[in-house]
């Protein structure tokens, strides 16, 4: 019984470690040592060149809207290149995009949306490459801000914050709600040195900086502890504001993230980002506590809830334990029925959990394709 009451409490441990400990540890570190900002440096008197690259499969709906969105920001015309590139669309998102006046349209054979954004930066001029996703709506300023950063000359990587706005009437996902916390631990990781992971909405690199990574692993966890291996930072700049679209349900969040666990495992498993080289340690210790923590957590609950279950015979405190935890995924399963605020968060926390481990299933079962479909409702 001794073994099982170990497995039970380094699995508590471990989970309220990573959703609570962890963000309460870098607010101490934040407050013990001077905050470091984004942008130390005065801006040049002349902005960077930017090519904004949009990666595009079928996106005849959204594109030309997003093409006007890039457009109409903040930042000299004359330095900003709008690059679309369709990666094997089948519908007219080339001939839309052309029409929206992108100053560079590239009609790609299907590779992906990391061999897109490959071919678009190999063919781009400008000296910071951004990116959005053709679903994004960036404020005017957004571009400005994001490319701020850069003026830290150690600067190789920035992400800005992005806003999920409800799917309409109906909508039950909760994304809005874990993302609120997940940006305000990636400003305190910010501040202390460097983020453990991006977004696909709005982000930036130096074009120097760019790296060609393999097609299955995106650049939103790739890109930043890639970045500080080199020996550059990966920032967040949270006055770079973009707004998307939620999937609706959180049973489409849950196809949404199993699906971009396919695309994690390969870098968490071979991509390097269990190797500490290059790391230094704060940063060893975010990735451990941010990332490895995170996507162990089906496999910490399952750990606890097998322990409860043994021990739960013979002690009231795991009997009560084991009850808690059937609890949440009673009130996950009554969510269908019940759309309640409290049973929501329960089943966006269940499925959204879950999905780490399906993600893992479906990469050792068939691997992951290097290809993508746009998250049905999010248009």
């Amino acid at each position: 019984m001794l073994a099982w009451e170990v497995v039970f409490w380094l699995c508590v441990a471990l989970l309220a470690y990573a959703q609570l400990g962890y963000p309460l540890v870098l607010a101490a570190l934040a407050r013990a040592r001077r905050a470091r900002v984004a942008a130390v440096a005065p801006a040049p008197a002349q902005p960077p060149d930017v090519s904004l690259v949009v990666a595009a499969y079928d996106e005849e709906a959204v594109i030309a809207r997003k093409v006007a969105d890039a457009l109409a920001l903040d930042y000299p015309r004359e330095r900003l290149q709008v690059v679309v590139a369709s990666d094997g669309s089948s519908d007219a998102t080339v001939q839309e995009a052309c029409r929206a006046g992108a100053d560079l349209v590239l009609d790609l054979p299907r590779g992906g949306k990391i061999r897109a954004q490959d071919a678009a930066v190999a063919a781009s001029r400008g000296e910071i490459v951004a990116f959005s996703d053709a679903n994004s709506t960036w404020e005017p300023d957004a571009l400005a801000r994001l490319v701020a950063a850069f003026a830290d000359p150690g600067v190789g990587y920035a992400c800005g914050q992005v806003t999920f706005v409800s799917g309409g009437a109906g909508a039950t996902n909760q994304e809005g709600l874990y993302w609120r916390y997940e940006m305000a631990l990636r400003a305190l990781e910010s501040r202390l040195g460097s983020i453990t992971a991006g977004n696909g909405a709005i982000y930036a690199t130096r074009h120097a900086s760019y790296i060609e990574v393999d097609p299955i692993m995106g650049h939103d966890l790739s890109f930043p502890f890639n970045m500080v291996k080199r020996g550059w930072r990966a920032v967040y700049v949270p006055q770079a504001r973009a707004t998307e679209k939620m999937v609706p349900s959180i049973e489409g969040e849950f196809a949404r993230k199993r699906r971009m666990m396919s695309h994690t495992w390969p870098i968490v498993l071979r991509g390097g980002l269990l190797s500490p080289r290059g790391y230094p340690p704060l940063y060893a210790l975010m990735i451990a506590s941010h990332r490895v923590l995170r996507y162990g957590a089906p496999f910490l609950h399952l750990g606890a809830l097998a322990a409860s279950f043994v021990l739960g015979a013979s002690s009231t405190f795991y009997a009560v334990a084991l009850a808690l935890q059937l609890a949440v995924v009673v009130a996950a399963l009554l969510a269908r029925v019940v759309p309640l605020r409290p049973l929501l968060v329960a089943r966006y926390y269940v499925l959204t959990t879950a999905s780490v481990a399906a993600g893992l299933w479906d990469w050792l079962r068939h691997g992951t394709p290097a290809g993508w479909e746009p998250a049905e409702g999010t248009r």
